[in-house]
C-alpha cells in the first residue's frame, strides 16, 4: 500500500454530501437532526439491518411497511414472531427478521425501550455486529465511529490502494477509516463514505472526476482503480437438488409447515419437502413426500425450480397431489387457502415452487 501523496479531507466528504447525498426514507430523520432534532435510532437500526446484504431499491418498501404497522420499538417487540416473519417474506438472509425481533425485546426488557447511546451496549444486544452498532452510533447519537460497509471498504481501498485482498484487508481498511473520521458530524461523515461508494466510486466506470476525494486517491494516480479492492479467489458452493411437495385439497388449500427454528431459513413457512443434498437421489424421492390415509398419487411436474443462496444452488423436483375435501393434514403441517398464500411467511425459493405448482 502506497500512502496518499495528498491527505483526504474529511470536510471535502462532508461538503460534498451537504450537496448531493441520495434522498432515502430513513434519512428523513438524520436531516431533521441537523435542525435541532435527534435521529429516532430504531428507524435507523431497522434501515440499517434491512440494508444488509440487500439493494435499496427493494428495501425502501419493507422498511416502509415496517414502520407503519410497527412505529416503535416497543411495538416490534410485542409483535408475534410469525407477524414480522410475514411481513419481511421475500426480503431474503431471513436470520435477520428473528434478530430483529430478537433484539427490540431486548432493548424493551433490558433498556426500558430506549437504545443505549454507547458501542459497546449497543453491540451487547442480540443481532447486532460491530457494523449495525457502528451505524447506530454515529448516525443516531453522532458517536465517532464508522460503520464499513461494501460501499465504504471500496472507497478506502482506492483512496490508499490496498494491496492485501478481501476478506483478509478488513481489518486494515477499518483502522484507515477510521483515521479519517472528523471531530463533528460521524453520522453525515458515515453515510457520505456510503453514498460516495454507492454513487460515485461504483465497482465499474468510477466517476472519478467528480470525486472529492479524486486527487488524493492513490489507485486513482496509479490508473488502477477497477481493481480494488482486491478479491482472493471465490469457490462456488457445490449445487444441492430436493424434492418439494405440494399438496392441493379441494376445497382449495395447500399443505404448509413451519422449518425449524434453527438453521437456514428458520421459521419460515414451506411446503413439504426433502433434504436438499449434494447427493439426492431422484428416483427415491417420494420416499420424503408427506403421509396421508389412501395414498394419493404424486404426479412428478416437468421443468425445475433452481434458486440460489448464498452459498449454493439449489435445484428442486416439484410433485403435485390432489387430494379430497376435509383430508388432516398430517402431524407437523396445516392447510393454508390458496387465497391467503401471499400473507405466509414464505420465502423466494417456496413462492417459486408454489408458482411452478400452480400456474
Amino acid at each position: 500500500m502506497r500512502a496518499a501523496k495528498l491527505q483526504a479531507d474529511p470536510q471535502n466528504l462532508l461538503r460534498w454530501y451537504d450537496r448531493h447525498r441520495r434522498v432515502l426514507p430513513w434519512r428523513l430523520e438524520a436531516w431533521r437532526a441537523r435542525a435541532g432534532h435527534k435521529a429516532d435510532p430504531y428507524a435507523v437500526w431497522l434501515s440499517e439491518i434491512m440494508l444488509q446484504q440487500t439493494t435499496v431499491k427493494t428495501v425502501g418498501p419493507y422498511y416502509a411497511k415496517f414502520l407503519t404497522r410497527w412505529p416503535t420499538v416497543q411495538a416490534l417487540a410485542a409483535a408475534p414472531l410469525d407477524d414480522v416473519l410475514r411481513a419481511w417474506a421475500g426480503l431474503g438472509y431471513y436470520a435477520r427478521a428473528r434478530n430483529l425481533h430478537v433484539c427490540a425485546r431486548a432493548v424493551v426488557e433490558r433498556h426500558g425501550g430506549i437504545f443505549p447511546r454507547e458501542l459497546d451496549a449497543l453491540r451487547a444486544l442480540p443481532g447486532i455486529g460491530e457494523y449495525t452498532a457502528s451505524a447506530v452510533g454515529s448516525i443516531a447519537f453522532d458517536l465517532p465511529a464508522v460503520p464499513v460497509d461494501g460501499n465504504v471498504e471500496r472507497v478506502v481501498t482506492r483512496l490508499f490502494a490496498v494491496e492485501e485482498a478481501m476478506p483478509a484487508a478488513k481489518r486494515e481498511i477499518k483502522r484507515l477509516a477510521a483515521a479519517l473520521l472528523p471531530p463533528h458530524r460521524s453520522g453525515d461523515f458515515a453515510q457520505g463514505l456510503m453514498d460516495l461508494g454507492a454513487t460515485i466510486c461504483s465497482p465499474k466506470k468510477p466517476a472519478c472526476a467528480l470525486c472529492p476525494w479524486s486527487e488524493p486517491c492513490v489507485a486513482r494516480a496509479r490508473g488502477d482503480q477497477e481493481t480494488f479492492p482486491r478479491k482472493a479467489p471465490k469457490r462456488e458452493g457445490k449445487e444441492r437438488y430436493g424434492a418439494a411437495f405440494v399438496a392441493l385439497r379441494a376445497d382449495g388449500c395447500v399443505l404448509l409447515r413451519q422449518r425449524p427454528e434453527k438453521g437456514l431459513l428458520g421459521s419460515m413457512t414451506e411446503v413439504p419437502g426433502s433434504d436438499w443434498a449434494h447427493d439426492f437421489d431422484a428416483a427415491s424421492a417420494l420416499e420424503a413426500a408427506p403421509r396421508f390415509r389412501g395414498k394419493p398419487q404424486w404426479r412428478k411436474l416437468t421443468g425445475e425450480v433452481t434458486h440460489v443462496f448464498t452459498h449454493f444452488p439449489l435445484v428442486l423436483t416439484v410433485f403435485v397431489a390432489e387430494l379430497p375435501r376435509g383430508t388432516p393434514a398430517p402431524k407437523g403441517a396445516r392447510w393454508a387457502r390458496r387465497a391467503g398464500l401471499a400473507d405466509e411467511a414464505l420465502p423466494t425459493v417456496m413462492r417459486k415452487v408454489l408458482a411452478h405448482a400452480l400456474d
